[in-house]
């Protein structure tokens, strides 16, 4: 079986700093935090990008941005702005979604991302053809299922 390439957006990042007081939130949390461990033990491939980088470096808590920001070092490519990756985004965002949500989905699409991972349900409910886009739990039962098929 291939390796599944990923992508994680920063709302799944900063899902284990959320209000853990709704199970929802902790589940995706619990479940990130696992989805990470299988990238650091070379399980998952993860793609880091400029959009990531620029949109950590806005958070105004030091030991959050620095604590994400220590995660990049595990991606297996880093994605750099281009005309492409502007073009896709430019079509996401006339299919109803924010700049931001668009140039990730972009960047995990560019780079070729089996999955696009995120616990926005504005993203997770649009209709969008060029990624598989899932939440951290469904993705994570999928991966386990499949590992344990083999």
């Amino acid at each position: 079986m291939d390796k599944i390439k990923i992508y994680l957006d920063m709302c799944c990042f900063n899902r284990p700093y959320d209000d853990q007081t709704k199970q929802r939130i902790q589940f995706e949390a619990i479940a990130k935090l696992m989805i990470q461990s299988l990238i650091v033990n070379m399980e998952i491939d993860f793609v880091w990008s400029y959009v990531l980088e620029f949109e950590n470096s806005k958070n105004p808590f030091a030991e959050k941005r620095n604590t994400i920001l220590a995660f990049k070092p595990y991606a297996i490519e880093t994605v750099h702005p281009n005309p492409l990756i502007e073009s896709i985004a430019n079509t996401l965002q006339s299919k109803g979604l924010k700049a931001y949500d668009s140039l990730h989905i972009a960047c995990a699409a560019f780079s070729n991302c089996d999955y696009f991972l995120t616990v926005d349900k504005k993203v997770l409910n649009k209709s969008i053809s060029e990624i598989k886009i899932t939440d951290p739990v469904i993705f994570l039962n999928q991966w386990l299922k499949e590992r344990s098929s083999i």
